[in-house]
């Protein structure tokens, strides 16, 4: 039998429709984003001061959408590996989205915060021990604001073509063991998972209490469902370790400014950018609605 919760939120990241998110853009943007259906936004904030917290404030009153931070992990943005002046500006930048976070209600500020998206090198054992002792020396101001802000970091492993540092479920936790709990938690990805993971349920049931946010898409990084992933599965672990948070449809345009390279997205993944998200949003809720059914048998 399924599940423990019937009312998962479901969201959509507006890197669907545009990138960068900006005070121009946002409102009607949020309004179409709502108008499809979607109970949840994702708002990635590219660079400080794309979009302003009272924008953000003002549709999401009319809209009712629960929103969700995501940053960009543009190049030159890091926290290991790097010199100090780019440490310290990849921790102003994400002080600034931990800001944001709180200041439009936003119970999460999620993505691969540890080096710039598509940065890989080989490490030995010991590299990889001194990585990560290095990204919780330099995550640990930034765990203590968001703590003290009620939001929570979460941090997202990514496939090895897009990082050599976080790639599964096992090295984050192994990672950021004395943090978690303690304003960070884990960001999962279904597209990441199904690159990286053995077995996506198993990766999300050892992310466990742990799991504070995550991301849905297709294998191919279009619309969730009629595809590979094993969303039975996946569904099925969500139920059994009582996940809460929403399930946030990420894809992107080829157009994306920050990441677009580190994505690969170089080819239209469904005939409208409409109609991916409609696609995906319809499956979700049917996914949602088998479990409501299953547990009333």
């Amino acid at each position: 039998m399924k599940g423990n919760n019937m009312h998962r939120s479901i969201g959509v990241n507006t890197w669907v429709w545009a990138s960068p998110l900006t005070d121009a853009n946002l409102p009607d943007l949020l309004r179409r984003i709502a108008d499809l259906g979607f109970d949840a936004v994702e708002l990635p904030l590219e660079n400080i001061g794309d979009f302003s917290a009272a924008t953000v404030r003002d549709v999401l009153t009319y809209t009712g959408l629960k929103p969700y931070v995501v940053g960009a992990m543009a190049p030159g943005r890091d926290l290991v590996r790097a010199d100090p002046a780019t440490i310290a500006e990849t921790q102003r930048y994400l002080s600034a989205c931990i800001e944001l976070a709180h200041d439009v209600g936003a119970s999460a500020v999620c993505g691969p915060f540890y080096s710039s998206t598509g940065r890989v090198w080989r490490m030995s054992e010991t590299e990889r021990q001194e990585a990560y002792a290095e990204l919780r020396r330099n995550l640990a101001p930034l765990a203590a604001e968001a703590l003290s802000a009620g939001v929570v970091l979460g941090i997202e492993p990514l496939n090895r073509y897009e990082t050599s540092l976080i790639n599964t479920t096992a090295q984050a936790l192994e990672a950021l063991e004395p943090l978690l709990g303690h304003g960070v938690g884990l960001a999962l990805d279904t597209y990441h998972l199904g690159i990286e993971e053995r077995s996506s349920a198993l990766a999300i049931e050892t992310a466990g209490e742990h799991l504070v946010h995550l991301q849905v898409c297709g294998n191919d990084r279009g619309a969730p469902g009629g595809d590979q992933t094993d969303w039975d599965g996946i569904f099925d672990a969500l139920d059994r370790i009582r996940y809460k948070g929403a399930l946030n449809i990420e894809s992107f345009t080829a157009l994306n400014a920050s990441i677009a390279t580190a994505a690969s997205i170089w080819r239209p993944l469904a005939e409208t950018q409409d109609q991916l998200a409609e696609d995906g949003l319809a499956f979700l809720r049917i996914m949602q609605n088998s479990t409501i059914k299953e547990m009333q048998l």
